[in-house]
């Protein structure tokens, strides 16, 4: 843009700032704007926005850009435009986004932020780099880890869930990775390790604990495997830990109705999961309490995603991990980027439960759900003494988990009519538990005399007797 004494800005901006003199601020905001939209400097305004002039030479430009270039990396060349007005001299500086960023000024960076410079954290820095090749860490290569240290089950287990989600796959587990960008030059990405390694390891690490407050813990977990994995074992054990009632209806089957709803809190698990900061050497958490659950997560939002545009849905999706979000976006774990927050808001408006709460909170980001606020078992026994309390729950505690058990065995025992060729993974993800649970069905059923395998586990079918 040409600038004259009728259009200079009024006030300063994302993309406006105003110096008195030149100095290294102005370097400063030059890199800044570099790192954002772009903007220009205007040396010879105070910052209530009066002109007031500067004494310079051509010389004296030449010099700050100059000094500019020495300043910044990669160098910067802004465009110098030279401004009259009223007999003062205003020298306006235009830089524009640069490409590949970030830009660095003394090997500092900085990003523009509204009307104010703001100096990035070194993990900003990584984030902006990879953001402006269009690429994320988890497409870096694994420095240390090899094609064996994945499993190809875990590979074959996700092809079939993509066949299942109607994408074709038909490779092979290692030409699978390579049509997923996974494997670069014969070596691991970070996405390939994370997504099907063989062994537990530290940097998945997730801890769970049910609380009774706030510094009491009743029950803790910890898994550490890939993240396929961690969906269902976190999901496994916030289930374990909260209320579950069961409504007589008259019909052959009852009704479930959890504490929460099943969807949301799987959707949280899910995005938890699968846009976590795997750089970061916090652990993810979770504690489940009698009224609420609090879901932390290495890595705050994207800086220019606020929370209020996270609930107006206001803001682009950016996968953090593209290649993971991408590959589990096939298998059908995640539906589509940008739409889970509306997804859970909308699940707890059903329930009629209070809205889950958003937050960064340290160096990530924080989901709470709660609970209705009415607490069920003190209306019921208000007036008991405790230790009977204790003993009640206990007993019904137990009744319903063989109803409970008994009710998976008829529905397992319904679906096997309708198909003796059904799988264990379509059994598990039709009534909500993990394949091993559907193992221990099975065995149990298989024992009482109920079910009989014929065949191998491949190619055979399942015989009610």
């Amino acid at each position: 843009m040409i600038y004259d004494k009728n259009n200079i800005p009024q006030q300063e901006s994302e993309t406006v700032e105003f110096k008195t003199s030149f100095n290294s601020d102005c370097i400063e905001t030059l890199v800044a704007f570099a790192n954002a939209k772009g903007g220009d400097v205007f040396v010879g305004i105070n910052d209530d926005g009066h002109v007031i002039g500067v004494s310079v030479s051509k010389e004296s430009v030449n010099q700050w850009i100059n000094e500019i270039k020495s300043k910044t990396a990669p160098q910067l060349v802004p465009d110098v435009e030279t401004i009259d007005i009223d007999g003062k001299l205003v020298i306006c500086m235009i830089i524009p986004e640069y490409p590949i960023k970030p830009v660095s000024f003394r090997g500092r960076y900085f990003k523009r932020k509204s009307n104010t410079n703001h100096q990035l954290f070194p993990g900003e820095v990584a984030n902006l780099h990879l953001q402006s090749i269009n690429s994320s860490w988890d497409c870096y290569l694994r420095e240390g880890k090899t094609i064996n240290d994945i499993s190809f089950e875990k590979i074959q287990a996700a092809i079939e869930r993509m066949q299942k989600n109607n994408i074709s796959v038909m490779e092979d587990p290692l030409s699978f990775l390579y049509k997923y960008n996974m494997i670069k030059d014969d070596q691991l990405t970070n996405a390939a390790f994370l997504l099907f390694k063989k062994d537990d390891s530290f940097d998945t690490t997730i801890e769970l604990g049910r609380f009774q407050d706030e510094i009491t813990i009743k029950d803790t977990a910890r898994t550490k495997s890939d993240v396929i994995t961690q969906i269902e074992v976190v999901m496994q054990f916030v289930l374990k830990h909260i209320n579950k009632e069961v409504i007589i209806t008259g019909n052959p089957y009852n009704i479930q109705k959890w504490q929460y709803p099943l969807e949301a809190i799987r959707e949280i698990i899910t995005n938890m999961v699968i846009h976590r900061d795997y750089r970061s050497s916090s652990d993810s958490i979770v504690k489940v309490f009698d009224n609420k659950i609090e879901f932390y997560n290495p890595g705050r939002l994207p800086e220019e995603i606020t929370i209020e545009n996270l609930l107006n849905n206001n803001y682009r999706s950016t996968p953090r991990n593209k290649l993971i979000a991408d590959c589990c976006k096939d298998m059908g774990v995640i539906e589509k980027y940008g739409s889970g927050i509306r997804r859970i808001i909308g699940y707890f408006k059903e329930e009629s439960l209070p809205l889950p709460n958003f937050r960064n909170i340290s160096d990530g980001f924080m989901v709470t759900v709660f609970a209705k606020k009415e607490n069920v078992v003190e209306n019921v026994v208000e007036n008991v003494v405790e230790n009977v309390v204790e003993n009640v729950t206990e007993n019904v505690t137990e009744n319903v988990t063989e109803n409970v058990t008994e009710n998976r065995d008829n529905l397992i025992l319904d679906f096997i009519k309708n198909d003796n060729k059904i799988s264990t993974f379509q059994l598990a993800e039709k009534l909500n538990v993990t394949r091993m649970t559907i193992h221990r069905d099975l065995e149990r059923l298989k024992e009482k005399g109920l079910i009989e395998r014929i065949g191998p586990d491949k190619g055979g079918y399942w015989k009610v007797r």
